[in-house]
């Protein structure tokens, strides 16, 4: 069996096997991980930090602080849940990081969305309505923004939220009441447009975070 069948053949494999056979040894198959939660933790990441391109530097030192640490995980939590918190705290440390030296991305972020020149896939209908459910999430506070990717996006539990980003469950809560009162009811009545779309972690863009990270560990 080559390597292309023998990785698709393990895509089969539970996240607990799949982390106890990269955990022995077999490196190569932590590739099915990142694949199966790029999107969940692009979305996390994106959300707390608002660039594609210090996102996708988070999620790649993420993922190699995951791989490192990957002995520690005991299966408390879910491995997605695992996951997550690791991605959640990297993208706050570099938050952070940007506060103190006096820059917190937003304006440059704004500017860059509106200097950005539409593509045609960009003028399609759908896209439209995208682009207006994800200025309503930027104009959101982080921390709100991040629940509600969390919970309404990505279709976190409470519980699972919390553990990720290291909250009480009722802040979490609250935290969502006050998200959806700011902005979802509005984006339902002016566009109909639904969250699912937000965020969207392409091939490319896959494909691209992947074999970063790998060429890292291998």
């Amino acid at each position: 069996m080559n390597a292309v069948h023998a990785l698709a053949a393990s895509e089969q494999l539970s996240d607990s096997e799949v982390v106890a056979r990269v955990v022995a040894g077999d490196t190569a198959l932590f590739e099915i991980l990142m694949r199966r939660y790029n999107q969940r933790v692009y979305r996390a990441v994106r959300a707390i930090l608002g660039t594609d391109e210090e996102s996708e530097d988070a999620m790649q030192q993420a993922y190699l602080n995951a791989y490192s640490h990957l002995r520690q995980f005991e299966e408390r939590a879910q491995f997605s849940t695992w996951l997550t918190r690791i991605a959640v705290n990297e993208a706050l440390a570099r938050l952070k990081k940007r506060k103190r030296n006096g820059w917190d991305g937003g304006e440059e972020a704004m500017m860059a969305i509106e200097s950005a020149m539409p593509d045609p896939e960009q003028q399609a209908h759908a896209s439209q309505m995208r682009e207006v459910v994800e200025s309503e999430l930027e104009a959101l506070p982080a921390m709100y923004r991040t629940v509600l990717v969390l919970r309404d996006v990505e279709g976190l539990t409470t519980a699972e939220a919390a553990t990720c980003l290291d909250l009480s469950e009722d802040v979490v809560k609250t935290r969502l009441h006050r998200a959806r009162t700011m902005v979802r009811e509005r984006i339902a009545r002016r566009t109909g447009a639904t969250f699912d779309a937000v965020y969207p972690f392409g091939n490319a863009r896959c494909d691209r975070v992947v074999a970063a990270v790998m060429a890292r560990l291998t």
